[in-house]
């Protein structure tokens, strides 16, 4: 089990903007209080600059509070000894706003990549690459491993890089914008791809913008506005606020 759980979390960027004696800083996200439990589906809404993706940051690990505190499991993350971080980064599974598939090489060397980087071990090389076809399976790409990303869709990249962020098994997805740019069609597979990953046991936690999706599928929906919490609505809509 892994509960997340956010006290009072805040963070910080430098006003790179700032001229005279405006403020030196500005707010990522301020005051979070949120707990995420472990088979969750929660949705991550709000307009650009909400504080979305820092949120997603914070909970992931790859960011750092300048206030507050990140727990996993009751755990503080920041007193987590730098040489015992390994035994975080196996329960997330990222995918970014940005295109990260390694252009020159092929879906299957993306993916296998991903698990010799991963701190998941595999037994061997064929336990390795049985994992590979069945996430690509999973994803609807099977049998398309020597393809490169150049040679895809939008949507076809973006399933790939989900099957990238499955192969090590986590037990949490955190997905920033995966359905940005998408048609219809492939938003509908995605998102059907989501739910039943997350029916599997995997805790879902998705920024995005695609408020009728949202409001069709009636999951748990957290509103961002300036960077703090105005609505946290079980099986609610875009926008919900408290």
């Amino acid at each position: 089990m892994s509960t997340i759980t956010l006290e009072n979390v805040s963070k910080y960027y430098k006003n790179k903007r700032r001229s005279g004696a405006g403020n030196r800083y500005e707010v990522g996200v301020e005051n979070i209080n949120l707990t995420i439990g472990q088979g969750e589906f929660v949705f991550i809404t709000g307009s650009s600059g909400a504080g979305k993706s820092t949120l997603l940051g914070l909970i992931s690990g790859r960011l750092k509070p300048d206030r507050g505190r990140v727990l996993l499991d009751g755990v503080n993350t920041a007193r987590i000894l730098p040489w015992h971080r390994e035994r975080i980064a196996p329960l997330f599974g990222n995918v970014a706003q940005e295109h990260t598939l390694i252009r020159k090489m092929t879906v299957e060397e993306n993916l296998l990549l991903a698990a010799r980087v991963g701190r998941r071990r595999f037994e061997s090389e064929k336990e390795m690459k049985e994992r590979l076809k069945k996430v690509l399976g999973l994803v609807g790409f099977s049998g398309m491993e020597r393809r490169y990303p150049v040679e895809m869709s939008v949507g076809e990249y973006r399933c790939v890089e989900l099957a990238r962020a499955l192969i090590n098994s986590p037990p949490i997805l955190v997905l920033d914008e995966i359905t940005a740019n998408l048609d219809d069609d492939s938003i509908w597979d995605i998102f059907h791809l989501l739910t039943e990953i997350n029916r599997r046991g995997t805790t879902v936690i998705m920024a995005t913008h695609a408020s009728r999706y949202v409001n069709i599928m009636r999951r748990r929906v957290v509103t961002l506005v300036d960077g703090q919490i105005l609505g946290d609505v079980q099986k609610g809509k875009y926008g919900d606020v408290i």
